[in-house]
């Protein structure tokens, strides 16, 4: 892709401009054809998994099935996410389908509270008081929450950049419990969950054929042991996912007043790697092209980047890129440095 051509433009009609800029290379254009084929390939990948653990009957060797599935689970998420956004179809039906599905069904993740969720940290990436990211009751991004915790989570937040990684290992487990409690009542927010009985239908047909599946090839401690290994590790890879992308950034205060470009900017952090990292991050190593065009597609993200660089670049605006292991060492220094 060429260096994009970018006109002068005042402070307030920034992002408009970047908008047209993008809008007019087509970045924005739905790609049905790509998301069809991923889908495709990721049913093919599942179904492939669930024979070989049939075959495998009950042996030990099933825990690589289960690091197998957790892997597999983290890209079938990415798809739940990208459908939030609306990237995948032209129509909000289709990827509402998509979500529930590739959410609720498969992952046993309600689409969602999950979609509400994250809209609200898009709205308010590292706000205090607005973004639920970085309201998290284990962790402390800042000394003023650090100081906040009492009895056992102030022990928690002390080491938290050492339990950093052994606490993703209950995140699936977390948001699992989460759906279920929004589906049960508990809402997104203050607002009450839509589609609330599909959502806990798909939930219990994920759990009933998930559970029984494992039950009947395992023996009860194979059984414990392949699904701690498969959630446990499922729960890491999304927190090593969504981790790099804002963790470490600067934290604005609940009164801060940012335009939409500056606050997606600074707040946000791109992962390099090219495209092996983007496949293992779902297209979230394009973290400040993703929250500026949430809609647009995965494929789309990796050309908006040169033009978005470019355009921070010639406005001033710091555009933070980092390795994978760069950026997770940021992060890691950012919990050390919070409650001290």
């Amino acid at each position: 892709m060429t260096e994009p051509v970018v006109r002068p433009a005042v402070r307030g009609s920034d992002y408009a401009e970047l908008s047209r800029l993008v809008r007019g290379a087509g970045l924005l254009d739905r790609r049905p054809r790509y998301y069809a084929i991923k889908i495709t390939v990721l049913a093919l990948l599942l179904a492939v998994g669930g024979a070989v653990f049939a075959l495998l009957g009950d042996t030990w060797f099933q825990l690589l099935v289960a690091v197998y599935l957790a892997a597999l689970f983290g890209q079938i998420g990415f798809l739940g996410h990208e459908a939030g956004h609306q990237q995948m179809f032209r129509s909000r039906r289709a990827n509402d389908i998509a979500g529930l599905v590739h959410g609720n069904l498969l992952v046993g993740l309600s689409y969602g509270w999950w979609t509400g969720k994250h809209n609200r940290h898009h709205a308010h990436p590292n706000q205090l008081g607005k973004d639920p990211d970085i309201s998290i009751g284990a962790l402390a991004f800042t000394p003023g929450q650090a100081g906040g915790k009492r009895g056992p989570l102030r022990a928690v937040v002390r080491y938290q950049a050492y339990l950093f990684f052994p606490l993703l290992t209950l995140e699936a487990v977390s948001m699992h419990a989460v759906s279920v409690r929004a589906v049960l009542g508990g809402g997104v927010g203050n607002r009450p969950l839509r589609r609330r009985w599909l959502e806990g239908l798909l939930l219990l047909g994920h759990c009933a054929g998930y559970l029984t599946l494992v039950a009947l090839v395992l023996s009860p401690l194979r059984t414990i042991a392949f699904i701690a290994v498969q959630q446990g590790l499922f729960g890491v890879y999304l927190g090593c996912a969504f981790a790099p992308n804002h963790k470490g950034m600067p934290v604005l205060g609940e009164q801060d007043q940012l335009d939409f470009l500056r606050r997606q900017v600074l707040t946000s952090r791109n992962v390099t790697g090219g495209w092996p990292v983007e496949t293992l991050l779902g297209g979230l190593n394009y973290q400040i092209e993703h929250h500026l065009f949430p809609s647009m597609p995965r494929p789309s993200l990796r050309h908006c980047r040169l033009l978005v660089r470019t355009y921070c670049a010639q406005r001033g605006l710091p555009y933070t890129e980092a390795g994978l292991a760069t950026s997770y060492a940021e992060v890691l220094r950012a919990l050390h440095a919070a409650p001290r």
